[in-house]
């Protein structure tokens, strides 16, 4: 892979497709198109009238967005096949999840993410409902809503 911070992540997944085609892994190559696809997807659907985003453009944020959601849903499909003792198509998923959480910026440690909400629980003080929202802004895009909840949840009980 490219380095990360010269290129945007779209330029980053269409030159390592083009790596993944020369090097004929195809498992590589159809991920990243996938992923590729949900962006264009997403553009399209901003050309209808009635998209809450009408007409804007994808921004780097939004790309982060739909690649973790493609990451996700790789992984509880991973766990239903699982569940289905499918096992070879549960590896595959999980095969392409870690293909594509590459791409995803570094996750907070728990120790990371309990220091982090401590910080706010100092600040704001102990009640879920103010710090959880927070939390998650905080945390966005660094770390899986579940555990920050989890962890909120413990520090403010």
């Amino acid at each position: 892979m490219t380095a990360p911070n010269t290129q945007t992540l779209e330029e980053r997944l269409k030159a390592d497709l083009r790596e993944a085609m020369r090097a004929k892994d195809q498992l590589r190559v159809d991920t990243i198109r996938l992923a590729l696809n949900a962006f264009h997807l997403e553009e399209v659907a901003r050309t209808d009238k009635d998209h809450k985003l009408f007409r804007q453009p994808l921004t780097e944020a939004d790309r982060l967005a739909i690649l973790e959601k493609q990451v996700k849903q790789r992984e509880e499909a991973a766990d239903i096949y699982r569940k289905a003792g499918r096992t070879e198509a549960a590896a595959k998923e999980q095969r392409e999840a870690e293909l594509l959480s590459a791409y995803l910026p570094a996750q907070l440690s728990d120790a990371e993410l309990r220091t982090l909400v401590a910080a706010i629980v100092a600040r704001d003080g102990k009640e879920f409902r103010i710090v959880m929202p927070l939390a998650a802004r905080e945390t966005k895009g660094r770390a899986d809503g579940r555990r920050v909840q989890e962890i909120v949840r413990e520090l403010t009980s």
